[in-house]
């Protein structure tokens, strides 16, 4: 057999819907500046599907920052890996800011955070070892777990009992096995918007022996009075031994880090795979974001302009009778009843007739017959923006309820067959 045949049978759960008008509901094509508001399908919509937190992807001064550092280095400075032959001064410089701000002691710039985070799973993990992890943990993570040929525990999703049961078994397994104990969650669940559960899982660090391996993309910059996380807003910094976070939600760019005790750090320095074998993170990347991180730290009116509209949107949404489930972060979910197809219907309804961009999840990411309007909350967004999208949803929401959607399901799923 031809190893191509099985694309013509099987496009997977997403490739099935790739004929359900392309560049619309997969792929779609936002235009203009980054903003609460940018074009989509030549019309003008309210997004809420761009993770720029703090509006830095805009910021004048990031814009000139990343505008000379390109002018100066280029795209192609430093060359090579930074073992070999790409390392400078200012990716130094980089890694010490960021470990200094979240507290740690060392840290260790990444190119991407899907692969980073991977990368950093193996290069931890031996054989021996046993890994123990919430079950909503992102699909990067999920990535690195695979690779891992030792013991893998899941947990339930924040559920202390569950971790209990499963950190018991982890100790047995690793004196059985001579290994260590890895655990992993993460500071913000990019979905359902709510906070991992450090502070109960640091607890148990009094009876058992495992490192705490932290994913905070969602956290970093948003929560804790300085903006340095989950942890720092959980106020159990210090316990978390490895900090991750990515540099594609609140810096607005492209990178990731990982921060913890300075022997960990020079261990994952030699050993993490997808930094040692990539070319170096280039230059005006680095420039920008040692900017971002700058304006991230002395700028706290960023962060309280954000939590002032996610307040104003969470609240509102409440008082419009949507269950918004148990979200403690700037992520709001708004969950509703409802098949894929109503998904789409109410989703095409949304963009062309209210001008709300949002991003809708659906099984398998979450229980059949459920559906996620997930809102990601800016500090651009404005007072206008949440009233009007929250005007819009209450209107379809109605549709929804008098199944006008599931009428239009019908006709879409006539389109695809």
């Amino acid at each position: 057999m031809d190893l191509f045949d099985k694309f013509e049978r099987d496009l997977g759960p997403l490739g099935k819907y790739s004929e359900l008008t392309p560049n619309y509901f997969m792929f779609p094509k936002l235009e203009g500046e980054i903003s609460s508001r940018m074009n989509f399908m030549g019309k003008e919509r309210i997004v809420w599907s761009v993770n720029n937190y703090l509006g830095l992807a805009n910021h004048p001064e990031v814009r000139k920052a990343d505008a000379e550092a390109a002018a100066e280095w280029g795209l192609a400075y430093p060359m090579g890996a930074r073992l070999m032959s790409g390392e400078t001064k200012y990716h130094e410089q980089l890694e010490n800011e960021l470990a200094t701000f979240v507290n740690k002691e060392a840290g260790l710039l990444l190119n991407f955070g899907y692969q980073g985070i991977m990368s950093v799973v193996d290069a931890l993990l031996e054989r021996h070892d046993v890994v123990v992890y919430d079950k909503d943990c992102h699909a990067c993570i999920y990535d690195g777990i695979r690779m891992h040929i030792g013991k893998r525990l899941p947990f339930e999703h924040n559920d202390v009992d569950s971790f209990a049961k499963q950190i018991a078994k982890a100790e047995v397994l690793a004196k059985e096995s001579k290994g260590g104990i890895l655990v992993i969650t993460e500071g913000v669940f990019g979905m359902r918007g709510e906070q991992g559960i450090l502070k109960e899982i640091v607890a148990y660090k009094e009876k058992y022996n495992f490192r705490l391996l932290v994913d905070d993309a969602h956290g970093f910059g948003t929560l804790g009075k300085t903006g340095a996380g989950a942890g720092e807003e959980q106020g159990v910094q210090d316990d978390i031994d490895l900090y991750f976070s990515t540099f594609a939600k609140s810096m607005a760019s492209i990178g990731a880090f990982i921060a913890g005790d300075a022997k960990a750090i020079k261990f994952l320095r030699y050993n993490l795979r997808s930094q040692i074998f990539a070319k170096s993170l280039p230059m005006p990347l680095v420039i920008g974001n040692l900017k971002r991180l700058e304006l991230l730290r002395s700028h706290p009116e960023l962060k309280e302009r954000l939590w002032e509209n996610v307040n104003m949107l969470q609240s509102g949404l409440k008082q419009h009778g949507f269950n918004i489930g148990n979200t403690n972060t700037c992520v709001t979910p708004v969950f509703l009843n409802g098949s894929v197809l109503e998904a789409a219907a109410m989703v095409q309804d949304l963009r062309d007739h209210f001008n709300i961009f949002c991003s809708a999840v659906v099984y398998p990411v979450i229980p059949k017959g459920m559906i996620l309007l997930r809102l990601i909350p800016t500090a651009v967004h404005t007072k206008a923006d949440i009233e009007e999208t929250i005007q819009a949803f209450a209107a379809v929401e109605s549709k929804l309820s008098g199944g006008v959607y599931a009428e239009q399901a019908k006709e879409l799923l006539a389109s695809i067959s």
